[in-house]
């Protein structure tokens, strides 16, 4: 036998013990693993899902500048609307909570008017922020309603 017939032996052995343990690994047997239903109902993302998808739709008529899922935070880019030009509005919404609530929801809105060529800032009636947030809440319900059956 030759010196490198003896050191094949021991290294063929080695990789039949790796190659068997590694088949019983994969489960070469005829257990089949269960469904993990919990792990089903995990989501990535960070907050509630229905006021995330109702706040989404609310302000979908405008550009979109930054969509965090997992921190809950909308923000939109400037925008006018095509019958009245001269104003554009810039939105900000937050979700702060994983549970469907109203005071989980926060939405700032800045609002800029046209002078002269130049955007100055100019103030937001509350009952404007206040509507925005009232149209996300009853989306976020009603797809609830829907989701629930």
């Amino acid at each position: 036998m030759s010196a490198f017939a003896t050191y094949r032996r021991p290294a063929t052995f080695v990789v039949a013990i790796a190659a068997s343990l590694g088949l019983a690994a994969c489960g070469g047997g005829r257990e089949r693993p269960q469904a993990d239903l919990a792990a089903a109902q995990i989501t990535t993302i960070g907050v509630n899902s229905y006021l995330w998808r109702a706040a989404l739709e609310a302000v979908s008529f405008a550009p979109l500048l930054q969509a965090d899922s997992n921190g809950g935070v909308i923000v939109t880019d400037w925008y006018a609307n095509p019958s009245n030009p001269g104003e554009r509005v810039k939105m900000t919404v937050t979700i702060l909570d994983s549970n469907l609530r109203a005071d989980a929801l926060r939405v700032a809105a800045s609002r800029q008017v046209n002078q002269g060529g130049t955007w100055v800032d100019a103030p937001v009636q509350a009952a404007t922020v206040q509507k925005l947030e009232d149209i996300i809440l009853t989306k976020a319900r009603e797809l609830r309603r829907e989701a629930m059956g």
